[in-house]
């Protein structure tokens, strides 16, 4: 290759990068092509290390964390993955503002206002997330009101760091929030004025929940409402599961307004049964069954006894067709199934004793005695007068053949 040749390759290398350069600096709405690309680039490296920075920086968390013995670091560090993958984002914006000289009073955008936003959402999104684990460390408030008050307290100040965020960003942006309170202020009030049963919901379901009236999975019944298991107690209204395993959402202001009872908060289970022997049981026979039933449930380990609860097994009164026992007693365990157990065994003694004490038990029945009829009623000197009567018009009739079994003629 000649000289002249190599020089115009030189010369045509030269004026390609000069056109390169030219392009790279060419201004584009005051900023410069080459700027935007570097700043494009570090956004998307930011955008492609958040989920490498997070690992790396969640992994060192977990592994300090199991050190300790509290179960509560884990679920926490759980909850700042979100905030913590943003972190290189905004490192990646802050840069990018920079290279693009964005920070620059003339710029149209203020880079900062941007950086100082994206912190605020990362500062309050881990405050937000970080309240649940934490209100598992309240245990103190959680036995001063119950747990799920306190839930409920958990929940307030997840919606109430979001409103302080949101505020706080709003401020960066000089957009005064005093006005934009006072709004909502309007808002709400109409809002209350169509929402009137939603707040006393609300209003029924903290009393609930501070009266401790009942929790979730105690069994409960609302008198002309529900009876089941209460599920979760929520801002307006309280799941309740039936026994056929139906959920019923019930208002809180009917659970405030009607009374309860809270069947898992019983000390003991009563039985109650009314026993029926027959007539012909003699009053031996009666105190035996008597005292033989009072001696299994005074003997049993599983049935309460006196002075904690009352017991009886008394003849209480004299039925239609039976001779008839009050049994009243109480069991130590009020789980159901317990109970029915206990139930059986004590039915199956009572017959027992009954057997053996040589009577039975009575059925309804109904006895009927037969008589001469209504006659047996009347004085015998009544009864031989009304006869005398009633034969002497018969006579005359027979006398003149009108027996009234003929037509006249004897026939």
């Amino acid at each position: 290759m000649t000289e002249a040749g190599d020089n115009g390759l030189i010369t045509g290398a030269e004026t390609l990068w000069e056109i390169v350069v030219r392009v790279w600096q060419t201004s584009f709405a005051g900023y410069n092509v080459g700027d935007g690309l570097i700043a494009i680039g570090v956004l998307a490296l930011a955008f492609m290390v958040r989920g490498l920075f997070s690992h790396v920086v969640l992994r060192r968390l977990i592994a300090f964390s199991e050190r300790t013995d509290n179960k509560l670091d884990g679920k926490l560090i759980a909850a700042l993955k979100g905030p913590v993958k943003l972190i290189p984002v905004i490192i990646g914006v802050y840069i990018a503002f920079t290279i693009l000289d964005l920070h620059a009073d003339s710029a149209p955008v203020d880079g900062t206002q941007v950086v100082e936003t994206l912190v605020i959402i990362a500062l309050f999104w881990a405050l937000h997330n970080a309240i649940m684990p934490l209100s598992h460390l309240m245990t103190p408030l959680r036995d001063a009101l119950t747990p799920v008050m306190v839930d409920w307290l958990a929940k307030f100040l997840r919606v109430l760091f979001i409103v302080i965020g949101a505020a706080a960003a709003l401020q960066i942006w000089g957009i005064p929030v005093a006005p934009v309170l006072g709004g909502l202020g309007l808002l709400g009030v109409a809002i209350g004025l169509g929402a009137q049963d939603l707040f006393r919901n609300l209003i029924a379901g903290i009393l609930i929940l501070t009266e401790k009236r009942f929790v979730p999975g105690e069994w409960i019944q609302v008198d002309g409402v529900v009876e089941g298991t209460v599920v979760q107690i929520n801002f307006r209204s309280t799941l309740i599961r039936r026994f056929d395993r139906s959920p019923v959402f019930v208002p809180n202001s009917k659970l405030a307004d009607n009374a309860v009872t809270n069947f898992t908060r019983m000390t003991h289970r009563r039985i109650r049964w009314i026993i029926g022997v027959e007539y012909k049981t003699t009053t031996a026979q009666l105190q035996y069954i008597r005292d033989q039933v009072l001696d299994f449930i005074l003997t049993h380990p599983e049935f309460a006894k006196p002075p904690e609860v009352a017991t009886f097994m008394r003849v209480d009164s004299f039925g239609p067709s039976s001779i008839d026992y009050l049994l009243y007693c109480f069991t130590h365990t009020t789980n159901w199934g317990e109970w029915l157990r206990l139930k059986e065994e004590l039915a199956f003694a009572v017959k027992r004793i009954v057997e053996e004490a040589g009577t039975g038990f009575a059925f309804p029945s109904t006895s009927i005695y037969m008589d001469d009829g209504a006659e047996v009623f009347v004085p015998p000197a009544v009864r031989q007068h009304a006869g005398e009567a009633l034969q002497a018009p018969q006579a005359d009739a027979i006398a003149r053949g009108e027996d009234g079994g003929g037509d006249g003629g004897g026939r």
